[in-house]
């Protein structure tokens, strides 16, 4: 009772100090007339500054996790009578953290033949290909048809076009559709043809479709490729030689087969301690969930050029077919912050700048200027959880049975 009277005399008495009333200079009106006269706004600015205040501090006494915004209902403000009200809200689930370490997991460490390090000297060979220019002629296989290409059918938005693009002709990376749209087709010449494009094509504006194009063959050119050498490899690099080189493809590819084999297993280690907990989670943290994760979709969207101006969300929709893996996304998080804590794994200064440094170069910018944006936007925490994470996960693996396949 008396922290309602002292919260409402400071209230008073900031609104007097600005307060105009006829008959009065400013500052100098008593305090009767302005409690009478501001009484709305009294009231309404001392539920403000204390409700606040004391659901925050029997929320510390309570030690709870609040989550989301509570919704405040049942409130009792009367003249000469202690405040009252009743707080709704969800908190962060309390849970058992049952065994961590030791869970059987299927993992075995990546092989590398020597058929794999000649398939990726000959896609760097490819890649060093010089393409020559040869007299005007009918396209065949094997050829590198210059065309100028355009949709005029199959694709939603903006049409795809091209000025300039070098297909060749029967290529296993060559969608199959181009090869016989072009074939015996010459410089100078127009052609109308379908592509029929894989359900996993790279970009998702053209996959799964059937899309008509419109492509000028505008020349031809022939592949030359470089032979492979010691001066091949000194070209490339700091290299001694062909071996040397072979050499170090033969540990890129292991490093690359051993990160993916490990993130594997991980998300496999991540999948069984969800099924090995039960516990509720709050729906703000679902909903929190499903919201990041169509966010992303929409970005991704956005950035392979869809038109999102007329897009119409049925948010309850989306909702029902996220909310079990959001469910499951939520529960692996706070289950690998709660390993974190009893563990004691956490984010060093030192990984944190480093990773900072790393934006920043591949940003082209100054690395304070990053580090400050990162602070006011809040991505530098973002960047510490995800490296504790990270973390956590290496540690999950480390201390996992691990079962060859």
């Amino acid at each position: 009772m008396e922290e309602v009277e002292n919260e409402t005399g400071k209230v008073v008495s900031t609104i007097q100090s600005k307060a105009r009333l006829p008959g009065f200079r400013p500052g100098k009106a008593p305090a009767s007339l302005i409690r009478k006269q501001f009484q709305g706004d009294i009231r309404q600015q001392v539920l403000e500054n204390l409700i606040p205040r004391y659901l925050q501090k029997r929320v510390e006494e309570e030690e709870l996790r609040v989550v989301g915004r509570p919704d405040i209902t049942k409130v009792k403000f009367d003249p000469g009578q202690p405040l009252e009200f009743t707080a709704e809200f969800e908190v962060s689930p309390e849970f058992e953290l049952k065994e961590y370490t030791g869970i059987e997991v299927h993992y075995h460490e990546p092989e590398v033949t020597d058929a794999d390090v000649d398939e990726r000297l000959e896609s760097i060979r490819q890649r060093k290909a010089d393409y020559i220019n040869i007299d005007p002629r009918p396209l065949e296989d094997g050829d590198i048809a210059v065309v100028s290409l355009v949709t005029v059918g199959g694709v939603e938005g903006e049409p795809v076009k091209q000025d300039e693009v070098m297909i060749e002709l029967g290529d296993k990376d060559t969608v199959a559709g181009f090869t016989e749209g072009l074939r015996a087709a010459a410089p100078g010449e127009e052609r109308e043809f379908d592509v029929s494009y894989p359900e996993d094509y790279g970009q998702e504006k053209l996959a799964g479709r059937t899309v008509r194009f419109q492509a000028h063959v505008k020349g031809v050119r022939k592949k030359e490729l470089p032979e492979l050498n010691d001066e091949f490899a000194k070209d490339l690099g700091d290299y001694q030689g062909l071996e040397e080189l072979k050499e170090t493809i033969r540990r890129t590819i292991h490093a690359e087969r051993q990160y993916e084999a490990q993130q594997e297993a991980k998300n496999k280690l991540v999948e069984t301690l969800v099924d090995a907990h039960d516990f509720p989670i709050p729906e703000t943290f679902v909903d929190r969930q499903i919201q990041n994760r169509l966010e992303q979709t929409l970005r991704s969207l956005q950035a392979e050029g869809a038109d999102l101006k007329n897009l119409k969300l049925d948010w309850k929709k989306v909702k029902e077919t996220q909310r079990d893996k959001a469910v499951r996304e939520v529960k692996a998080s706070l289950l690998l912050s709660k390993v974190a804590d009893r563990e004691s794994i956490n984010a060093t200064r030192d990984e944190v700048d480093r990773e900072v440094e790393r934006i920043a170069k591949q940003q082209r910018e100054p690395i304070p200027a990053v580090r400050i944006r990162m602070e006011k936007d809040g991505s530098l925490g973002r960047v510490a959880s995800h490296i504790q994470t990270e973390k956590t996960l290496n540690f999950l693996f480390e201390h996992s049975r691990k079962v060859a396949d």
